[in-house]
């Protein structure tokens, strides 16, 4: 039988052996994965879930934006603004950026996501995506700005994104090489398949 090795146990031992990924950037990560399971689900039910169609709003690019991309914008923001590992988020989905509340620890990084790219195509059941990148905050002694989040592309300490469609898959980097991870529906959990 083959060893299935899960996200989790994969981030643990990059972190171990090869000291790529500071814990609480593997944490972040797996908080990420999390909310990409709950995207997911929301996906997955479709118009039986109520979360087809159009919200009535407009994103900051004058775009109408769609019931499922709210949806996904909240799970992103809720699953991590309390963990302690984030200063701050941004989304195409809003005007500003979204510092973490004071009431919730701060952490070192920033996140940046699109919570549903492809929105066009949600009502035609074509595959649609999550794209995440992870920077480190720049400055630690003062509060976070729009131009914390300026950083080169070299900068990243991790990137992604998460294909929901027949399979839902998690594609990540964190520097060196790329890893896909498939979620297991029956079993609730990210299984890598390919490096």
């Amino acid at each position: 039988m083959t060893r299935r090795i899960s996200l989790t146990q994969y981030l643990i031992e990059q972190q171990r052996q090869h000291g790529h990924i500071p814990q609480e950037l593997r944490l972040l990560i797996e908080v990420v994965a999390r909310a990409c399971k709950r995207i997911a689900i929301s996906v997955n039910k479709g118009a039986l879930g109520d979360v087809l169609g159009t919200a009535g709003s407009e994103n900051v690019q004058g775009e109408v934006q769609k019931k499922l991309v709210i949806i996904a914008n909240e799970v992103l923001i809720e699953a991590n603004e309390w963990g302690g590992h984030l200063a701050a988020m941004a989304s195409e989905e809003m005007d500003d950026i979204y510092a973490v509340p004071n009431r919730y620890p701060q952490g070192e990084y920033l996140l940046l996501f699109d919570p549903l790219d492809g929105s066009s195509n949600i009502d035609v059941n074509v595959s649609i995506g999550t794209i995440f990148s992870v920077l480190r905050k720049v400055n630690n002694s003062r509060g976070v700005s729009a131009d914390d989040f300026l950083q080169p592309g070299k900068q990243q300490a991790a990137a992604g994104y998460c294909l929901y469609g027949p399979q839902t898959m998690l594609v990540l980097t964190v520097g060196d090489g790329v890893t896909m991870f498939t979620l297991d529906r029956e079993m609730g959990s990210w299984v890598l398949t390919g490096e």
